[in-house]
């Protein structure tokens, strides 16, 4: 069966973004750099294969699971499928219209249990916090890029969480020189 995967980068007070979405404060270049290049590759977008003259391996991901603010950048600089080499599906609560390779979904707990119940590789949960909050119950495996920073207010890694435990086992941690730690986690 598939997995949902929680794959993001996070400050270390539990911030996926800025109060205004932004990423910057996250590291790109490191040694840390190695797992995303290497392990999740399949998560980097079309441009990003590009400019480093890669493709994607199709061997991690074949689905990826986000929100409409967290497509909206892509859309904001003309990038209208981030990842064409994936199943894209984006969770939006209002009428939207998007490319025609992008699967819009109003339900996205519906769509996950779903997209896990089929056949294929696991399913990458993008971002962002809200949608994240109500995936919870479905989340399988957290992969988390915990960045050396701290940004005091932002997107929360669950937003919208308002009751309840979802427990998980820590399965691998590893500390980078960048002051990158990968933490990987399973559902308990």
């Amino acid at each position: 069966m598939r997995e949902l995967v929680y794959y993001v980068a996070v400050s270390v007070d539990g911030f996926i973004a800025d109060v205004d979405g932004g990423f910057d404060a996250f590291m790109v270049e490191g040694d840390h750099e190695s797992v995303v290049l290497q392990e999740y590759a399949d998560a980097l977008p079309a441009h990003a294969h590009a400019a480093l003259g890669t493709e994607p391996p199709g061997t991690r991901f074949d689905t990826v699971v986000m929100g409409w603010n967290t497509l909206r950048p892509a859309l904001d600089v003309g990038i209208a499928s981030p990842y064409p080499h994936l199943h894209q599906v984006v969770a939006s609560r209002g009428g939207r219209t998007v490319d025609p390779t992008l699967a819009l979904v109003r339900d996205p707990v519906a769509c996950v249990r779903e997209l896990k119940a089929g056949d294929g590789l696991d399913v990458w949960l993008c971002g962002g916090g809200q949608l994240a909050g109500a995936l919870l119950p479905e989340i399988d495996r957290l992969v988390l890029k915990r960045h050396p920073v701290v940004l005091g207010a932002g997107i929360p890694l669950f937003g919208g969480v308002t009751a309840g435990a979802a427990r998980f086992t820590p399965t691998r941690l590893r500390p980078f020189e960048s002051g990158v730690v990968v933490e990987e986690y399973a559902r308990r």
